[in-house]
């Protein structure tokens, strides 16, 4: 938890959600900032910098490969799960970037808040610090489990101490809080699409998307049907949004409700990850050919590496080569411009262009990340309908995403099929989104799906129940004096 205690610098290192241009802030304390809402939008762009460096191919291995849709036979632990308490691998990037998040999130609420602004300046300003905290907190309790809650600024010495040494608390406790809080904020912010703003900055969408993703997580299926209504009203009839929309290479989009905000300018600033170099077929060195296909949009300067595939449950069971459904050409490959590749076998292609980053240079991969759309949104409020039990309304969003995918209509039989369904669905249309361990370990089916469907021999092998979780680091566990634990890991082994 020390580690979360950074100088102030980083609270002020601001960068905008739109261009992510650097702007550095001047090294003040903060009772010399916050007095203007330039100042104010500086300290909040901070906020958004975590986003950025947890979003890499390590963690795309982590919450996609290691599911029962895809595998990556690659080197990297993660797509392995070889991790442990000593070894977190990319628990140990998600877990200090996310609480670097919190903290410049905290750090920047106090601020504003003590601000002399006005009211109607200050409120929407608190409540997307409110709204990235909540952010950063779902990332924490869906990747970790139970973890600290800490509100608050800097604080004075003995507070930090404390600080340091919080133990873990409930994840439905700590949910329970986040959600009355943004049902507070949401209010107060602009209810538009995120696609409307300028600088694509956490607004009223995002804030109603955590409230749905937090209470499903605490089955208050009422506040999450609240909230996603609230989003339905913002974002309208969904037959207005392509799927053509949906590639990562396609940045902010009507559809989109977050996204990793990445910019490449050849020779300029680079803020890019390397997830398209493990996501498309190897390059032969010096030319446009791909696992034998020549791809000239990919260009001749891409680096790429052993790729993630989609596994054979996802080829065979929700989107078999031979179906009709529209995403099959944007979520998997089994060639281009009519060429097939050499390793893309019958039953097994490559993921296709959703992901792949068009004349990538080096691995300087540019596109932005789709984190919430409004599908995901349509999904939920099916999946809380079916909860609640009314097989009409739940019917009819399913059926929404699955119109735009131009395949049949589904037919209500029980509502246990019905769920399975919408759990089958969301893999259709969420596929390799970052969220399918979170959707498997909140319905209780991680460890059976996954162990079940996953066909890479290093995950059948090394795959335990405890491992739903990624383990704290130990240097947390040690820093805080032995209020953290890993007793879900104890005893184990990998």
């Amino acid at each position: 938890m020390k580690r979360i205690i950074c100088s102030l610098i980083a609270v002020l290192a601001g960068l905008s959600a739109c261009s992510l241009e650097e702007k550095m802030a001047s090294t003040v304390s903060p009772k010399d900032f916050f007095k203007s809402e330039e100042e104010c939008k500086a300290a909040l762009n901070a906020c958004y910098i975590p986003v950025r460096n947890i979003y890499n191919y390590p963690f795309f291995f982590a919450v996609e490969c290691c599911t029962d849709l895809m595998f990556c036979n690659s080197n990297t632990l993660d797509s392995q799960l070889d991790i442990s308490p000593a070894n977190p691998r990319c628990g140990e990037t998600v877990w200090n970037q996310a609480w670097l998040g919190v903290k410049n999130a905290n750090t920047t609420l106090d601020g504003i808040e003590k601000s002399a602004l006005d009211d109607e300046v200050k409120k929407p300003l608190m409540g997307e610090a409110i709204v990235m905290r909540a952010y950063y907190y779902y990332i924490l309790t869906s990747f970790f489990g139970d973890v600290p809650f800490w509100e608050g600024g800097i604080p004075d010495p003995e507070r930090l101490m404390q600080i340091a040494r919080l133990p873990r608390m409930d994840a439905v406790q700590t949910r329970a809080k986040l959600i009355e809080e943004l049902q507070d904020c949401a209010s107060w912010m602009p209810q538009e699409r995120t696609y409307e703003d300028p600088e694509h900055r956490a607004r009223a969408a995002v804030a109603y998307m955590l409230i749905g993703k937090l209470a499903m997580w605490n089955e208050q299926w009422e506040d999450a049907v609240e909230a996603l209504g609230e989003l339905e009203t913002i974002y309208g009839d969904f037959s207005q949004y392509p799927l053509s929309d949906i590639p990562f290479s396609r940045h902010n989009v009507p559809e989109s409700i977050m996204e990793v905000q990445h910019k490449y300018v050849l020779g300029g600033i680079n803020y890019t990850t390397a997830l398209a170099s493990v996501c498309t077929p190897r390059r032969q060195t010096g030319t446009d050919i791909y696992d034998g296909v020549s791809i000239p949009e990919l260009g001749n300067m891409s680096v790429t590496y052993n790729p993630a595939r989609p596994n054979l449950y996802y080829t065979q069971n929700l989107i078999p080569k031979d179906s009709q459904d529209l995403r099959k050409e944007i979520n998997m490959a089994w060639g281009w411009n009519g060429q097939t590749f050499d390793n893309a076998k019958a039953e097994r292609g490559f993921l296709g262009p959703k992901f792949w980053c068009w004349n990538m240079q080096n691995d300087a991969d540019g596109n932005n990340y789709k984190i919430f759309r409004y599908a995901d949104a349509l999904l939920m409020l099916s999946e809380c309908w079916c909860k609640l039990g009314d097989q009409e309304k739940s019917v009819k969003y399913l059926n929404l995403i699955k119109t735009r995918a131009g395949i049949s209509a589904y037919r209500f039989r029980n509502y246990p099929a019905l769920l399975e369904e919408i759990q089958a669905e969301r893999g259709r249309e969420l596929f390799g989104e970052f969220q399918r361990k979170f959707d498997l370990v909140r319905w209780g089916i991680w460890y059976y799906q996954t162990s079940t469907c996953n066909d890479f021999s290093k995950v059948k092998a090394n795959i335990r129940p405890f491992h739903e979780y990624y383990p704290i680091p130990d240097v947390e566990v040690k820093n805080s004096g032995g209020a953290l634990d890993n007793k879900a890991y104890e005893g184990g082994n990998v």
